[in-house]
């Protein structure tokens, strides 16, 4: 006998023919079919009317940072506050309400908040002038800081820096305020109230180096299950993290262990370009210890390079008007040398890379990696692919990788202004930047996600931005997807990604009971609007996880 049922809806079911109705026992769906058949069957069932909105699979988002994101919840949001008046009245506010905070911490500022210039620490001490305060951009690869700030991490006169990491410093020798990547900002994360234990597997990949409390490991968990009852108010069901460590896996194990892992999750190793390989041997511990349908591990995650905005991101020419063109988080032989060894394990690997040279270092690693262990079915990732030469665009398929990319990054997308040609891409550059559209039908296989917190974790807005887009300068190739496209890639799609596409992804028989039910037709609706849709049940498992 059933324990769910889904009558009246409009199943999207990625397994050939629609379908009505649904049922589900026992954690599985036990049968598909119309509502008249499916409510004949349905005995004692509770019964679920999703009165003729469209039902899918549950929504598998294929790139969050869970840790990081569940803490900002709780942080400043700086998203479309401009100017220094505005800055400052938002910035204050916040502080009333946080007497006790070590540092006043926000996130998504913009990289002009202040007007067409960079940002600097002066401009934050007007903003607060007697308390340590610091703001991080949304892409998270850059943080700005006061001075109080900066003095009490120990950064204002700079500090010995990893590869790729700058304290940026003005020409007296002291510190501007702008901190480039992680190695720059680990030291002020350390000061927020989590003590930067939310984005140590982001920062190092490493355990906290004091172990956690007892009052620390509660309040790190429970900000964590925030997020995961947060992830599935949108229909989240599955997210595969894109940082990880040992501690973050105990937390979601003891969450799991409590049945409020409300998502089932995917975690990585994390390994640095300036790690010795041996650490891999972590990656396999991981997998060895973490293996069941709610946590698992297998994949490898690395960063090839940083973002365009702060012209981190590695290029093949140097950016217009500068002989920059960045440089790779990895040496070429350090990183073919990772993807060989990790690939010979059979771990999955995953690489940021934006910029066209950290994408074509990317996909030499993969092929060096089938060069001396022959190829396989290794659906080896290449996340973001921001900027990718024309002549890069078919070795994804060649080399079964997969591209991993994220709707709202794009200023397709709508939430993020275009670039303009000539300042920080080259017009050439611009015909093949966020090439959705040019990559799916090069053959590659495609995969939707949101990198949140970069953007919102509400998948519909993700899926807006596909599908409807937003007018930008004739020099921007039309990337939009159809509907369905769209959502395969967050749901079918991501879950071949994970190898369980034989377990979920489609509304099938047999398949696990992940499912969204949305409280609109979202094949009736007029493009530019179906980011106004939402989940109204989450389901994972057989579980309601989230019901409005």
């Amino acid at each position: 006998m059933a324990d769910i049922v889904i009558l009246n809806g409009r199943l999207i079911t990625f397994d050939g023919a629609d379908a009505e109705a649904l049922a589900i026992t026992n954690g599985q769906i036990e049968a598909v079919g119309s509502t008249r058949q499916i409510r004949d069957s349905a005995g004692s069932a509770h019964v679920i009317d999703a009165a003729g909105a469209t039902v899918l699979p549950g929504f598998i988002d294929s790139h969050v940072h869970l840790f990081g994101g569940s803490a900002e919840l709780d942080y400043l949001n700086l998203t479309g506050v401009y100017g220094l008046d505005a800055l400052t009245d938002a910035v204050r506010e916040y502080a009333a309400t946080r007497p006790d905070d070590p540092i006043i911490f926000g996130v998504s500022i913009d990289y002009r908040v202040i007007g067409n210039r960079d940002t600097t620490r002066h401009d934050l001490d007007a903003v607060l002038p007697d308390r340590p305060f610091a703001a991080m951009a949304a892409d998270h690869h850059t943080v700005w800081a006061n001075t109080k700030a900066l003095e009490k991490a120990g950064l204002l006169h700079g500090a010995p820096m990893p590869d790729g990491s700058e304290v940026v410093l003005a020409g007296d020798g002291k510190a501007t305020g702008e901190l480039r990547e992680t190695g720059a900002f680990g030291p002020i994360m350390a000061l927020t109230p989590l003590g930067g234990r939310d984005l140590l597997g982001y920062v190092t990949g490493k355990n906290p180096e004091t172990a956690a409390t007892l009052a620390e490991r509660t309040l790190d968990k429970s900000v964590i299950a925030r997020g995961l009852r947060h992830c599935a108010s949108y229909g989240i069901t599955g997210l595969h993290n894109m940082d990880g460590n040992f501690y973050q896996m105990e937390l979601l194990a003891e969450l799991e262990s409590e049945r409020s892992l409300l998502c089932r999750t995917e975690v990585p190793m994390h390994l640095k370009g300036n790690d010795p390989l041996d650490r891999l041997l972590e990656a396999e511990q991981m997998r060895q210890r973490y293996a069941t349908d709610y946590l698992w591990s297998g994949r490898v995650k690395m960063f090839m390079d940083g973002v365009i905005d702060s012209r981190t991101a590695y290029m093949l020419e140097p950016y217009p008007g500068t002989n920059s063109r960045s440089e790779a988080l990895f040496t070429p032989e350090q990183f073919n040398e990772a993807c060989v060894r990790a690939d010979a394990k059979g771990l999955q690997i995953a690489v940021h890379a934006i910029g066209d040279a950290a994408v074509r270092q990317t996909l030499d690693g993969y092929q060096a990696a089938v060069n001396a262990n022959g190829p396989r079915d290794s659906r080896h990732r290449i996340e973001h692919i921001e900027v990718i030469h024309a002549d890069d665009i078919p070795r994804i398929s060649a080399l079964g990788a997969v591209a991993s990319m994220q709707p709202l990054h794009s200023p397709a997308g709508g939430l993020f202004p275009p670039y303009v040609a000539g300042e920080l891409l080259h017009d050439s550059q611009i015909s093949t930047a966020f090439a959705w559209k040019t990559i799916r039908e090069s053959g590659a296989k495609l995969i939707f996600s949101t990198d949140w917190p970069v953007v919102p974790v509400d998948v519909m807005l993700s899926i807006k931005g596909a599908v409807a887009g937003t007018a930008l300068p004739p020099e921007w190739p039309d990337q939009r997807q159809n509907l369905r496209q769209a959502l395969a890639s967050y749901t079918r799609d991501n879950a071949w990604v994970e190898f369980n596409e034989n377990r979920k992804g489609k509304l099938k028989t047999g398949m696990m009971a992940d499912i969204v039910v949305m409280d609109h037709n979202l094949e009736a609706m007029p493009p530019e609007e179906l980011h106004t849709a939402k989940a109204a049940v989450t389901i994972c498992g057989g579980n309601i996880t989230y019901q409005r």
